[in-house]
This record gives structure tokens, C-alpha cells and sequence, in this order.
């Protein structure tokens, strides 16, 4: 195997190991290095649509698609050989090389590690072999000691790799030293052996505070702190499951709200992420009617489960307040989930999602099916009316991840078809509109055709991650952690 492998491991989630791992593979893909990110499973309704290494197409999740465009290599399903999607509190679909695999997620899920493990490790290895570096994020704490018999995603893949650890902790919800002690303590002697560093992140503040902690932690450990990465809310990295905060909005004199239903199930949240960069545009999440209030846009995202997530947004009284947003001409956005919610009916003859009435407010029908669509799709608006009509003729790059197809409701009269393909409607009045796309927003014509603005490029993005970790890190740490 010819690649280095560095691997940032968490003393929770959230502590900021996406955020670091995308920053390394950028700075590593600028020394002239080949680098690929990997992450054995990774627990997320966020994904794209990639390769496979066939030459067909399957899911990753998005921080590793993101990761991989930071490295400047073409995403891979390699990169993130298990994504578990949830369904329910209880239940996830299990993506393996990009395919749902129905077998694993009918399987317990302690016992589903020794059938996976066999792919995890041959997509790794296939990585280091195409490959100088290698970038593992790790998943949650890889001292979880619940887990510990189950656990491959962390010190196993760790271990296989004989990787470079950096342990990653959040300064700022406190307790930062005795976490990374914790963690440190309740790892095995041979596992300890490959923590190389510790890495303090969200730091407010004057770092010589910080004295004599890092020193005393590497007396008791041995493990030195090698960098303090301040906090830093405007990086524009989208956050892998969170929500966006209304503090990192673009700011400038307030001029539109958007609110995004945020139900349980939510999905591909991230390609929201541009628009916290419009100027004057603020972003809202919404669990109840009162925080649409004074809302401009009403968007509803994707959904990872549409049934349920329609009879969620049902019992908070939502569906009532966005029918009264619409019928006061107010813009609705439904957004794959969001669209099939959207429409007249649900109907589900496999069992998948569930029957019933949809909200109302596009005359279609969506019929669930067990096959699922994974595709690229690059399209152009049709003629548009109403307070959508600045997207007539906007060419849109995005993808489809969704069960079922939607079609105009027989019985209705129908509505305007904007996309080709069944892949947009809006309603006669022209202020509801639905998309099987995602990635609108990441659509620098589309930002320009709405608000008359533009969105930093993820190039621009990924270079000030790794300006970020050149300027905070000890001099000589990152090259020294692929030298031989």
C-alpha cells in the first residue's frame, strides 16, 4: 500500500472532525499529493450521488463527497463504503458501495460488523493503493466502550491502516482536557500508540489561557496538543447533520426570510448552505407554526421518510400554516420529499412510506416504488410565472435521490410542468413550486436569477480551511505526518 494514511478521530460528535478532514485533504492536495478521503460508515440523510467504481452511480455521505472535491479527486463510493440513512429512532436503510442493501439493514446492528468489514477494508485498501494520502475521519468517540467489540469504524480502520491519529475535542463546550484524557485512558496501550496529537477546536479567546494545560496533558499521556483552531462560524462548510445558525447568516440590511420545515426525517440540508450567504437573506428553521410567521419563503426540504414527516408537520398544525402562507401568495418550495408532500396523494403499494393525502397545494400524485433513483440530472426551466418567473430558462446541475414517481393527479386540472422529465410543477397561481432537484442553491445561475447575488465557490471554501490549518498548526506537524 502505498499511501500515507491520517486519520482525525473525535472525542464526540460534533467535535469538528468533517471540518478538519476536508481542511487536510486540501491541504495535502496542494503539497502536489494524490489524496483521498475516507470514512468507514458514516450516519447521515445528507448524501450525493458518485461513482461506483463500474461506472455506475450510487449514495456517500456528504461530507465525504465534499472532502473529495477538497482533494481534488472524483468521488467514489469507496470513500464512504457504509452510509446508514435513518428511518426511524429504530431503523436505518444500509447503503454498501452505494446500494441498498436490504439484508444488512434487516440485520441486528451489532452483528452487522463482521459482514461489512471484508468491504470497508477492500475499499480502503484500494484507496492506498491509487493513492500518496489517505484522510480517515473517524465517527463519534473511538472510545465508546459499548461498542468497543462492534466498532470498525474507528481504531479498527485505524489499526488496518497503521494510520496517523489526531484526536479533535470541542473547546467550547468545556470540560476539553479531561475529554481528551478520557478518551486517551480508555483506548488499549497499542491503540494509544498511534495517537500522534491532540487538537483543540472552537477556541475563543487569548490561547496563552490555555497554559499549562497542553503541557501537563503530554506529561500524563504523552501525546502532545498540536494546534488550537479558533472558532470560526462563516467557514462555509455546511454542517454535516446540523441545523444552520441565524448568527452565521451574510447579515446586511434584512431583506427576505426563508424558513425550512425542519421534521424529523429531514434530509440533504446541506444544499442550503449557499444561501447563508446571500446578503440580507436570513435562514429560519421551523418546528412549529410560529416560527413561519413572517416568513418570505416557505421551503420543505427532502425527506429520508415522506409519510411520516407529512403526519409529523400535520400534528404540529405546519400544514395549516403553509396552506395559509400559500393561499396569501406567499412562495412555497417543496423539494423532493418536500414536493411529493406537496401534492394531492401518497399512494404506497409496497408498503414503503404509507398512503394518504398529501397538503394540496400542487395537483399530483406520487406513487412509491421499492426501486430508488440515484442520478445527475442537469436541466433547464421552462417558462415560469408568478414570484418564480426570474428561473424561466435558468440551466440547474444537481441530483435525485428518491422512491417513487409523482405524476399530475387524472382528476385535476393539471399544473404547469417547469422541468422536463416530471421533475417540476408549479401551481396555477405561480407561487408554489416543486422540485425533484437538489443542489438548486449550489447553482451560482440560480443564486444570480433569484437574488441577484453570488455564493463563495467551494474552491475559495476549501482553501481557507487549509489556510486555516497551515496558520494554527505547529510548523512542520502536517508534512511530518506522511513522511515515512
Amino acid at each position: 500500500m502505498s499511501a500515507r494514511c491520517v486519520m482525525v478521530l473525535g472525542t464526540s460528535s460534533g467535535a469538528g472532525k468533517s471540518w478538519l478532514a476536508t481542511a487536510l485533504c486540501r491541504w495535502y492536495a496542494r503539497q502536489g499529493l494524490k489524496v483521498a478521503p475516507f470514512k468507514a460508515q458514516n450516519m447521515s440523510n445528507n448524501a450525493r450521488v458518485v461513482a461506483t467504481p463500474e461506472g455506475g452511480l450510487g449514495e456517500i455521505g456528504s461530507a465525504q463527497y465534499f472532502q473529495a472535491l477538497a482533494a481534488r479527486a472524483g468521488p467514489d463510493v469507496r470513500m464512504n463504503p457504509v452510509l446508514l440513512k435513518p428511518e426511524r429512532d429504530d431503523h436505518s436503510q444500509v447503503v454498501l458501495l452505494g446500494q441498498v442493501d436490504a439484508a444488512l439493514g434487516a440485520m441486528p446492528w451489532r452483528g452487522r460488523s463482521a459482514h461489512v468489514w471484508p468491504t470497508v477494508a477492500g475499499a480502503l485498501d484500494a484507496l492506498r493503493s491509487e493513492n500518496d494520502v489517505v484522510v480517515i475521519e473517524g465517527a463519534g468517540s473511538p472510545a465508546e466502550i459499548n461498542l468497543k467489540d462492534s466498532d470498525f469504524v474507528n481504531m479498527r480502520v485505524a489499526r488496518h491502516a497503521d494510520a496517523r491519529c489526531l484526536l479533535v475535542t470541542d473547546i467550547d463546550r468545556g470540560g476539553a482536557f479531561a475529554h481528551l484524557y478520557g478518551t486517551w485512558s480508555l483506548l488499549a496501550p497499542e491503540e494509544r500508540a498511534l495517537l500522534h496529537g491532540f487538537v483543540l477546536n472552537k477556541f475563543r479567546g487569548d490561547a496563552s489561557l490555555l497554559a499549562p494545560g497542553p503541557r501537563q496533558l503530554q506529561e500524563l499521556t504523552g501525546v502532545p496538543t498540536l494546534a488550537v483552531l479558533p472558532m470560526w462560524r462563516g467557514h462555509g462548510l455546511p454542517d454535516e447533520d446540523g441545523v444552520f445558525d441565524e448568527r452565521g447568516s451574510a447579515g446586511g440590511e434584512l431583506r427576505l426570510t426563508v424558513a425550512v420545515v425542519a421534521y424529523p426525517r429531514i434530509s440533504n440540508l446541506d444544499e442550503f448552505q449557499p444561501l447563508k450567504n446571500v446578503p440580507g437573506l436570513r435562514l429560519r428553521w421551523a418546528r412549529t407554526p410560529a416560527e413561519l410567521a413572517g416568513a418570505d419563503w416557505i421551503v420543505l426540504p427532502g425527506s429520508k421518510h415522506t409519510g411520516s414527516d407529512l403526519a409529523w408537520l400535520r400534528a404540529q398544525g405546519l400544514d395549516r400554516a403553509v396552506a395559509a402562507h400559500a393561499e396569501r401568495g406567499g412562495r412555497v418550495l417543496g423539494v423532493c420529499g418536500g414536493l411529493q408532500m406537496l401534492g394531492e396523494a401518497l399512494i404506497d403499494p409496497d408498503a414503503i412510506e404509507g398512503n394518504g393525502p398529501g397538503l394540496g397545494l400542487l395537483p399530483l400524485v406520487t406513487q412509491f416504488a421499492a426501486r430508488k433513483t440515484v442520478r445527475h440530472s442537469s436541466v433547464t426551466f421552462g417558462a415560469m410565472t408568478g414570484p418564480w418567473a426570474a428561473l424561466s430558462g435558468v440551466t440547474a446541475h444537481g441530483y435525485e435521490i428518491h422512491q417513487g414517481r409523482t405524476a399530475q393527479h387524472p382528476a385535476m386540472a393539471p399544473g404547469r410542468a417547469v422541468l422536463p422529465d416530471d421533475l417540476g410543477w408549479q401551481n396555477p397561481a405561480g407561487n408554489v413550486l416543486g422540485v425533484y432537484l437538489h443542489g438548486l442553491f449550489e447553482e451560482p445561475a440560480v443564486l444570480q436569477a433569484l437574488f441577484g447575488a453570488t455564493a463563495p465557490t467551494l474552491e475559495t471554501v476549501f482553501d481557507g480551511l487549509a489556510d486555516c490549518v497551515e496558520r494554527h498548526f505547529e510548523a512542520g506537524v502536517l508534512p511530518g505526518l506522511i513522511a515515512c
